[in-house]
């Protein structure tokens, strides 16, 4: 078993990104390297945020370490909140706060169309490499299912009738943005 630094606050995408691994990896958070830090998170794309990421933890620490940054696109808000996911409804915002703001913003509009996007950033040896998943599906009109986290509740994937929120981790961990994009760092990993 390899072990390997995320560079996250974030409890919630720890867990899931392990959950994903199983036991091939280890993931050592920050608090397992006692690095008690707030991560720049300022590029205007989620490829450049998590680039960004991983190269202030790396030169940090020193460690080889990967970081992610993901997205929700909705079609009829312009791909918004995009980069702005996890703050849309404003700096110490919560996760229902921001449902509650894309719900309001998408209240009467029919076409409710959206994407998940994740790009995972692995820095290795000195050496930078990119992984990107995806996931086309809509927005609810309201909240479904408690599991999960972020916008689960109200993200329905094309195909499933349920939403993420409602899933078994397993399932949702098959399909997700972020599981594709671990699934793509694992196989690069394995052949290393």
């Amino acid at each position: 078993m390899s072990d390997l630094l995320f560079a996250t606050n974030n409890i919630h995408k720890l867990r899931e990104i392990q959950e994903i691994l199983g036991n091939n990896f280890k993931i050592l958070s920050l608090k397992d390297v006692n690095l008690d830090v707030e991560i720049p998170e300022t590029q205007e794309t989620i490829e450049g945020n998590a680039a960004q990421k991983a190269r202030f933890i790396r030169e940090t620490t020193g460690m080889n370490c990967f970081a992610d940054d993901t997205g929700l696109e909705i079609n009829a808000l312009d791909g918004r909140p995009g980069v702005y996911s996890a703050r849309y409804a404003g700096e110490g915002c919560s996760f229902d706060d921001n449902i509650d703001k894309i719900l309001m913003e998408l209240s009467g509009i029919e076409n409710r169309k959206a994407c998940f996007r994740c790009s995972i950033c692995l820095i290795m040896d000195g050496s930078e490499y990119l992984f990107e998943g995806r996931v086309d599906g809509i927005i609810t009109k309201e909240r479904q299912g408690s599991d999960g986290f972020g916008y689960d509740p109200v993200f329905l994937p094309d195909g499933y009738r349920q939403t993420f929120a409602e899933m078994p981790a397993y399932l949702k961990n098959g399909i997700s943005h972020r599981g594709k994009a671990v699934l793509k760092m694992v196989r690069f990993l394995k052949k290393q």
